[in-house]
């Protein structure tokens, strides 16, 4: 089994010259047992849940209208809400705009199903399954799998699926037999007219490797590739986590190399934006929960950005302990956070814009979020 990297086009006009908006929805993840394996406890709350996020950025008060990149966790959406969900960004977010989030697991027979509904978009992905589904009995073999939905500038929705490249059992107590599904094919998104190049990746597949490949070089030689035929760079690379030890030494270690450059020189991840978007504290039904941390989403940036270490109750900037980055730490709790994306990849003592910004932090009440007026930062 091999990560393949395949380039998809999108229509996708951000706007030239000026920060693009994030939300990152650190929120729950609450699983249930169900036979031998766990699945999302209680679907419809989870759905009113996001449906709140959703209406948030729909209606899009003050600056929200601006957000370019939604973000939610793995394991986010119910399978059974996923076509409410689509119907809902088709129908009522803004144009150029994209939907990361995780879903729950499926059998692999039902993930090539969902596949099927979006063939042109999903094309590599579905005769990948295709043939896996062929080669043996796996039709119910638990698929933990993510979408990332776009809508274009000319209001077209399109939809592309990905399989988790390697589900740690460890991690996350899936299947008590330890046979899960092991995707192959993720899209790197090229945004047009204006150049933009992002990938998402769901946990475990930032810092899986084997005895033939690691999944971060893959994505490294892919963007390296993108620098020297384009004089392009990967700028974002979203990770899902449902993650128990967001902290690990795993994590950081992979973290460290992606951006040290110690071995050689990476230009095509240098001023690659990373997103850590991870479920909160709240998150339950895993095994010894009270050994685990939840929380904890972070958004780095290479050191070359200088931000100034700070510190208060809902987030810290540091360097990780020491690593070459700049990194913007959020607390546990259920938050949204919601930020601009660094353009300029280089400190430019000309100008007063700091490399990062954060807009807002809101925190759930009454089944709505309610904004902390007072987390309106810059970092510099």
């Amino acid at each position: 089994m091999m990560f393949e990297i395949i380039e998809k086009q999108i229509n996708v006009d951000l706007p030239l010259g000026h920060h693009l908006h994030c939300m990152i929805c650190q929120t729950p993840v609450h699983l249930g047992l169900n036979g031998s394996s766990f699945r999302l406890a209680d679907p419809e709350k989870k759905w009113d849940e996001v449906q709140s996020i959703f209406e948030l950025v729909a209606t899009g008060e003050g600056n929200l209208k601006k957000c370019h990149f939604l973000a939610l966790p793995e394991g986010a959406i119910p399978a059974e809400y996923v076509d409410m969900a689509l119907t809902y960004i088709e129908e009522k977010f803004q144009p150029n705009s994209v939907t990361f989030f995780g879903v729950g697991h499926v059998p692999l027979v039902k993930y090539r199903d969902f596949l099927k509904r979006y063939p042109d978009d999903n094309s590599e992905a579905l005769v990948s399954v295709t043939l896996d589904l062929d080669s043996g009995d796996i039709d119910e073999i638990p698929t933990n799998w993510s979408i990332t939905a776009v809508k274009e500038n000319d209001g077209r929705l399109r939809v592309f699926m990905q399989a988790k490249s390697h589900p740690f059992v460890e991690e996350e107590h899936l299947d008590e037999q330890h046979d899960l599904y092991r995707g192959k094919v993720f899209p790197l998104f090229h945004c047009q007219p204006n150049c933009f190049n992002f990938m998402s990746l769901v946990c475990l597949d930032y810092v899986y490797r084997d005895f033939y490949q690691s999944n971060i070089n893959a994505v490294i030689d892919k963007a390296n590739q993108l620098f020297f035929n384009k004089r392009q760079r990967l700028d974002l690379l979203m990770v899902l986590e449902c993650n128990p030890k967001p902290e690990h030494s795993v994590f950081r270690n992979v973290l460290n190399g992606f951006y040290g450059e110690y071995l050689a020189y990476t230009p095509g991840v240098k001023d690659t934006i990373t997103v850590f978007c991870n479920s909160s504290e709240e998150t339950s039904g895993l095994q010894k929960k009270e050994t685990l941390s939840f929380g904890n989403s972070s958004v780095t940036i290479h050191k070359n950005h200088k931000m100034a270490a700070a510190e208060n109750s809902e987030y810290q900037v540091d360097d990780f302990g020491g690593l070459p980055v700049c990194r913007l730490r959020f607390g546990t709790a259920t938050r949204l956070y919601y930020l601009n994306l660094p353009m300029f990849h280089e400190l430019d003592p000309r100008t007063t814009r700091a490399p990062l910004k954060l807009h807002g932090i809101f925190m759930p009440v009454n089944k709505s979020w309610h904004r902390l007026e007072d987390k309106n930062s810059n970092f510099q």
